[in-house]
């Protein structure tokens, strides 16, 4: 008779050790009868049985999720407050072959998170979603959630949630399940071992719809959270069974693929692939030629054009097959409000869009001047709109260049051309992009053709400015500029 020896031990998609604190590294460090421990080994079993280790990516946000990165042997990000399907979406579309998990709490999903679950699920992501539903915000100390219970404490609602004043707790996966999009969604609960049972066979099912392709899963899990319950934690599973299922009932409440219009459609490809920073993308070396790597930041008020002049400067910079990013930031104020942008050009792919040390500074105004120019990286360049600087201001680190191209555009007819004789300037003198791009980057801009043959002056007269006053040395402006 043959012998059978069951051996329990923890799946590989675990760390050896979880670093998370300095004792008990074999083991999680939730809270004594959380149901977080246990939503990770009923996935991690999942991942393993299905071989997907290696193609999987945890997504956490903020909460007692975020710890999912100490356990899990996977890809991992951390997503801001809310943001797990939005940040989710953005890596499997980069890379659709991944299997992508967000893993969240009521607090996160169902409050800050609403819209971000609820246009990932109506879009049919191919992400699984596990939502862990314990009715309380648990890290941040025992707020009312959006699943709290009718009459339920909290530290926000200490005389129990009250609907004439709260509302009524949201149902997710009812919600959810209006939507045409998508394909599964089930509530299990952490009650008992034979509910617990049912949960790993939702999870393993929301994995593997994903991994064939199936579209949007979500399983909600309903989970005991003693310390901020304040229950012992056999009561709080007990809890669980008796009173969360009954205003969450249990349940299957989509289980379909869905019907997608499917005319029409461009074949999927990943987002490297349509910008080609893939590893087989070809690199266009006789466009290089052409171009140099700079960053760029350009400020000064609303209405000057600032914005409008980053985007000119990275449309030429795609035009030329370069790598680029254009990042603008803005007051509430349309006109008169600060505004500024920032801009990298670059042969290779852009870390961040965030500049930290431009290169480059284009300053439409005193204000911005006297912001940014300390931030301009040593030996940089910096591009003030006036004849002259304001008195006292100094810049050790930068040649500064002061083209005065709000005077130029009201020569040439236009207060609106000013950010257009800047981009002459700064193509002339830093050489990072050719003039005839910008030309046919404005052409395919600026619709009408009076306001094409203003840009069109505005350009040569930025150029000329400064081949003829700056790199040239004081001369007459040929065109009647003398400045």
């Amino acid at each position: 008779m043959s012998e059978y020896q069951v051996i329990h031990e923890k799946p590989q998609v675990f760390y050896d050790r979880y670093l998370r604190k300095p004792e008990l590294q074999h083991q999680t460090h939730y809270c004594p009868g959380c149901g977080h421990g246990v939503v990770h080994k009923l996935i991690a079993e999942a991942i393993e049985e299905l071989g997907l280790q290696d193609r999987t990516v945890m997504v956490s946000p903020v909460g007692c999720s975020v710890f999912v990165y100490y356990y899990f042997d996977t890809g991992n990000v951390q997503a801001a407050h809310g943001r797990a399907p939005a940040v989710a979406t953005g890596a499997k579309r980069a890379n659709p072959e991944s299997i992508v998990i967000a893993y969240q709490g009521d607090g996160d999903l169902a409050a800050i998170g609403t819209a971000e679950i609820i246009h990932a699920a109506n879009r049919g992501e191919n992400i699984t979603v596990f939502f862990v539903n314990n009715s309380i915000y648990g890290m941040t100390g025992g707020q009312m959630a959006p699943t709290t219970l009718v009459g339920q404490p909290s530290t926000t609602s200490p005389w129990g949630r009250r609907p004439n004043n709260e509302g009524f707790p949201i149902h997710m996966s009812e919600l959810l399940a209006t939507l045409e999009a998508p394909a599964y969604i089930e509530r299990v609960a952490l009650s008992d071992p034979k509910n617990i049972l049912k949960a790993r066979k939702a999870v393993h099912k929301a994995i593997e719809n994903q991994k064939n392709g199936a579209g949007f899963s979500l399983v909600e899990i309903l989970s005991p959270c003693p310390t901020i319950l304040k229950m012992d934690p056999v009561v709080a599973r007990k809890w669980v069974g008796d009173t969360l299922m009954k205003q969450f009932p249990l349940g299957v409440f989509r289980d379909r693929k869905p019907e997608l219009p499917t005319t029409n459609q461009p074949p999927q490809r990943s987002i490297a692939d349509v910008l080609g920073v893939g590893e087989k993308a070809p690199v266009a070396k006789q466009k290089q030629t052409r171009t140099r790597p700079t960053t760029i930041k350009i400020a000064g008020f609303g209405g000057q054009g600032v914005l409008l002049l980053g985007q000119l400067i990275a449309e030429m910079g795609m035009s030329e097959e370069m790598q680029v990013s254009w990042l603008p930031s803005y007051g509430p104020e349309m006109r008169s409000g600060s505004a500024h942008c920032h801009v990298c050009l670059a042969h290779e792919r852009i870390g961040t869009p965030v500049i930290d040390h431009p290169e480059v500074l284009i300053a439409m105004n005193e204000p911005s001047l006297r912001k940014f120019a300390p931030q301009v990286a040593p030996g940089g360049l910096i591009l003030y709109n006036r004849s002259s600087l304001p008195e006292g201001f100094t810049a050790e680190n930068a040649r500064v260049i002061c083209v005065p191209a709000s005077e130029i555009a009201d020569v040439i007819g236009s207060a609106k051309v000013a950010n257009v004789v800047m981009l002459g300037a700064v193509l002339a003198e830093t050489e990072c992009l050719p003039f005839d791009s910008a030309m046919k980057t404005l052409k395919a801009t600026v619709r009408n053709q009076k306001m094409l043959e203003l840009d069109r002056k505005a350009l040569d007269a930025g150029r000329d400015y400064v081949k003829t006053q700056v790199q040239a040395g004081p001369v007459s402006q040929p065109d009647g500029f003398a400045f």
